[in-house]
């Protein structure tokens, strides 16, 4: 079991940033890949981004490529989204999730998952 924590959510204004993290326990970080899932509202949750077990390799959505950036710190156990020239469109609740596989963009090869945090953006 893997136990995934959310945190850095809020209310920000358009063009600005924001960084959240999520903080994992139970069994061995290293050995997950990790992901950033959102949704927003009358949507279906949706993938973000994602990074490798050793963050060698990450993915993005298309229309955040540029402005968000996952990273990982395994020594602290924790994956950490930051969001640079937020849009309006970004408002959702955002998930981090984890897979056994090395990487991936389908939330169903994800098994485990935080409860998620807010991120309204304000134009």
């Amino acid at each position: 079991q893997v136990q995934l924590v959310e945190s850095g959510g809020g209310l920000v204004q358009a063009g600005g940033s924001l960084r959240l993290s999520c903080a994992a326990s139970g069994r061995t970080f290293s050995a997950y890949g990790m992901g950033w899932f959102r949704q927003a509202p009358g949507k279906q949750r949706g993938f973000v981004a994602a990074i490798s077990r050793a963050g060698g390799g990450t993915y993005y959505l298309d229309s955040v490529t540029g402005r968000f950036t996952i990273a990982r710190d395994n020594a602290k156990n924790t994956v950490y989204l930051q969001m640079n020239s937020l849009k309006p469109e970004d408002t959702a609740v955002y998930y981090c999730a984890a897979t056994g596989d090395y990487i991936a963009k389908d939330g169903a090869r994800y098994s485990y998952w935080g409860q998620g945090t807010q991120v309204p953006v304000s134009s």
